[in-house]
């Protein structure tokens, strides 16, 4: 990976030809920071690729998608108008260009942005043709054609490079069929440029999941997504209503004092009225309304603190608690054990998925699922479906493999009942097993007992890839008592292995509250 000089050079000299309509300067100078930051990381990032032709190696785009996660406000029609623009010029001969918008009318608002800044600027309006249903680049034999996801068929296009205009208005569709696409292209872009929205199971869902996966290192596969996410911090999103921070996270153009003030004033409104509240928290914080009540459960960093190393002799001689969390007979299932001593929490956790899904659920959920079965992190039992005989196996043979002493074994009563009676039906080593309601008041304890663990450098895992993507998937609710809870519906993707960990925290609070030790987070 390296940044091409002359690309960025290239890109600098069209800037600055390229007149600013409302600031009457060049684009160079008016454009924001971030928008310069962004459109020189996605155009100017390439890598080399050798061939027999050109043994000294030919060059490509690094980063295949641009993801850009931006409050109203600040000038993200406008960027995209100058991204189009500069793809028409730099882009391969003979490329098409599309953009993807919820319907006409805003399909229609980003090519009019094309087409004022192009008519704003004479040394370049020459080598373009505005006409009613596309834009042409006469340099290039480039042309660009807006879409309207509501009114358009989408399969079909060959796109060089397509953006993707509040693709939280849309579901996954347009982008996965420009995707589809662009296969073959060696030349080839993706933008996607968004504000939140308050709808879930939207395009923009997934595809922050993936950048955040990708910028706290879980996902394993090659780094050829670049992201750029402007949303407040996690920790101060309950703050909204007095934190500034909210507000500049969320917008880089807050730091011109009118937009800043006038932001304050929406703020103010918001905090009054319920009925503002939607549109100011999504539109002007990126912050999901209902994410007030649903966020993520633990910072993956803060979690990776809490590793150690495989040491089988640790577990010998001690009580553990287990926890299951079984599946359909197509998803995942896990069993996690867990084990105190002088206040810590220690943990170990296992995943089972049919073996006929692993190359189906791998693509899917971008989980390099051979990697963590390679690793001890899961096992690939059964065919097309779980083989919970092997699961039963795996628990029972828990006590001799790491010289424990089980105590008890937590489930939910949905799907576990054949298993639950063979677990304690066993002849040399019977489980007492013990259902867990998976209700916010009864989780409540459990989920925030484990949270604290983390935050307080009280946990211990051992090192487990797999179990840090659980972790990075999990979202809290609360209830109207203010108990949370993970929610798998709401989860970006699967967390069975935190929920089999928290039934097996539940257990063991519950020990140490009766042997009257403090444990944490009885309430």
């Amino acid at each position: 990976m390296f940044i091409d000089e002359r690309r960025y050079n290239k890109i600098c000299r069209l800037l600055k030809i390229m007149v600013h309509p409302d600031l009457n300067c060049s684009m160079y100078e008016g454009i924001e920071d971030y928008a310069i930051f962004f459109i020189m990381a996605v155009f100017c990032t390439r890598e080399r690729t050798a061939d027999d032709v050109n043994p000294a190696g030919r060059t490509r785009p690094y980063y295949t998608t641009g993801l850009l996660e931006i409050a109203r406000k600040n000038f993200k029609t406008f960027t995209s108008a100058v991204i189009f623009i500069i793809g028409l010029l730099i882009s391969p001969r003979f490329s098409r260009l599309f953009s993807v918008a919820p319907d006409l009318k805003l399909s229609s608002e980003l090519k009019v942005a094309i087409q004022k800044i192009i008519k704003s600027s004479p040394s370049l309006e020459r080598h373009f043709k505005l006409m009613r249903s596309e834009i042409r680049c006469t340099i290039a034999e480039t042309e660009y054609t807006p879409l309207a996801y509501s009114k358009d068929k989408l399969d079909g296009k060959l796109a060089h490079m397509f953006l993707a205009d509040e693709a939280g208005a849309m579901d996954s569709y347009p982008v996965e069929a420009m995707r589809s696409s662009q296969i073959t292209l060696t030349e080839k872009l993706g933008i996607i440029i968004s504000t939140q929205y308050p709808n879930d199971n939207n395009g923009l869902d997934d595809e922050i999941d993936f950048a955040k996966k990708q910028l706290d290192g879980v996902y394993e596969g090659r780094q050829r997504y670049f992201s750029l996410l402007f949303e407040p911090d996690s920790e101060l999103i309950k703050d909204w209503e007095t934190d500034d921070r909210v507000i500049y996270q969320a917008n880089p153009a807050a730091a011109n004092q009118n937009i800043f003030d006038e932001l304050r004033e929406k703020r103010a409104l918001a905090i009054l009225y319920e009925n503002k509240r939607e549109n100011f928290l999504c539109k002007h914080c990126n912050i999901k309304y209902q994410s007030l009540g649903t966020e993520g459960f633990i910072d993956v960093i803060k979690l990776r603190e809490c590793t150690v190393t495989e040491d089988l002799e640790f577990w010998r001689g001690r009580r553990v608690w287990l926890g299951l969390d079984l599946s359909l007979t197509e998803d995942n299932t896990a069993v996690a054990m867990v084990t105190f001593e002088d206040g810590r929490l220690y943990a170990k956790v296992w995943g089972f998925l049919p073996a006929d899904s692993v190359e189906r659920k791998s693509e899917q959920e971008k989980v390099n699922y051979k990697r963590h079965i390679a690793d001890g992190e899961c096992f690939a039992c059964g065919d097309e479906v779980i083989d919970y005989g092997f699961v039963e196996r795996f628990v029972l043979s828990l006590r001799e493999k790491y010289g424990v002493e089980i105590m008890q074994c937590g489930y939910d009563r949905f799907n576990a009942v054949s298993t639950v009676q063979k677990l304690e039906a066993d002849e040399r080593n019977p489980v007492e097993c013990v259902e867990i309601k998976q209700h916010s008041s009864v989780l409540h304890p459990a989920t925030k007992l484990l949270k604290e663990k983390i935050l307080s450098g009280e946990f211990r895992y051992d090192e487990n890839k797999l179990l840090e993507i659980n972790f990075q998937n999990a979202r809290c609710t609360e209830d109207t008592n203010l108990n949370k809870y993970v929610n798998k519906k709401k989860s970006a993707g699967k967390v069975d292995m935190v929920v089999a960990l928290i039934n097996a925290v539940f257990l063991a609070q519950i020990e140490m509250l009766n042997e009257g030790r403090d444990f944490g987070a009885q309430y």
